[in-house]
């Protein structure tokens, strides 16, 4: 096969799997295989590929048909500009994830000690701790899933950054007070999972996806336990549904959070609600 040849058998079969993305897919997997750019492709399409390239290019191509994530093949994904490693272990670090950590690096100053509660890849606090510019800012990520830490714990060493993991469900083995609080915690609800794509329901850990009946059992847990586990005038941020603005901003004002934000995403969809925890608010 040539460059061209091989890149069209790829759109065309993930065409035929009806994958989303399929000619964006085909080439990701082409440039996986053979580390050819898009300026080198138009230079020299009719250039041969080896057998071994082939063959590894018409695998992967079988695999992503299969609706597998292109993630779960290449074992990579950007984030925030980063490079993370992901498996089947964690949620694919997404876009929409970006809009939590810009409007948690707004708001760091030098000292801060951040929780990223339900870390999964650990995307969330790495991105933090390695974007954000001031000093003697440290963090912990908590997770219930032991392969979800060793996830984390691969990105810490890749990105060369000093993060502490935990094994804990919520709260429970969390010790220590902090200026920030974050998590994008599983919120869909569980009748809705079987609607979603196929590279989800069944790729994802449902354990990462399933937020009960109500998509609003973890937002609970965690806003009714955090005030104990957060520093004066900490602040409490989260990644939601579209449709949970309205219903995790009520469960935060209502536990004592002031000044609760609902910030969207770039397709104008509510994506995260963030407030400072206020003690006197809290025991009025």
């Amino acid at each position: 096969m040539t460059l061209k040849q091989a890149y069209e058998y790829g759109q065309e079969q993930l065409k035929n799997a009806e994958i989303d993305d399929a000619a964006l897919d085909a080439w990701y997997l082409l440039e996986y295989v053979t580390g050819v750019s898009r300026a080198m492709y138009f230079l020299d399409m009719n250039r041969e590929i080896s057998l071994e390239q082939e063959t590894k290019y018409c695998s992967y191509v079988a695999t992503r048909a299969k609706h597998v994530p292109l993630q779960h093949i290449t074992g990579v994904q950007e984030f925030m500009g980063l490079e993370f490693l992901v498996n089947e272990h964690v949620l694919v670090p997404r876009q929409d994830t970006e809009v939590l950590v810009e409007c948690v690096l707004e708001d760091l100053k030098s000292g801060i000690h951040i929780l990223d509660m339900c870390t999964g890849s650990g995307c969330i606090l790495l991105s933090l701790l390695k974007l954000c510019r001031m000093s003697n800012v440290n963090g912990v990520g908590v997770d219930i899933s032991e392969e979800a830490l060793k996830v984390a714990k691969q990105n810490a060493e890749k990105l060369e950054v000093n993060a502490r993991f935990i094994s804990s469900d919520l709260f429970c083995d969390v010790e220590g007070k902090y200026d920030v609080i974050v998590s994008n915690p599983p919120y869909i609800r569980t009748s809705v999972i079987e609607e979603l794509k196929e590279e989800v329901k069944f790729h994802d850990p449902f354990i990462a996806l399933d937020g009960k009946e109500d998509g609003l059992y973890f937002y609970r847990r965690i806003v009714e336990d955090s005030p104990k586990y957060l520093k004066k005038g900490g602040k409490l941020y989260f990644e939601i549904g579209h449709d949970q603005g309205e219903d995790v901003s009520k469960l935060m004002k209502d536990a004592g959070f002031v000044d609760v934000t609902v910030k969207k995403d770039l397709a104008g969809l509510d994506r995260v609600v963030f407030g400072m925890y206020s003690v006197i608010r809290a025991n009025s």
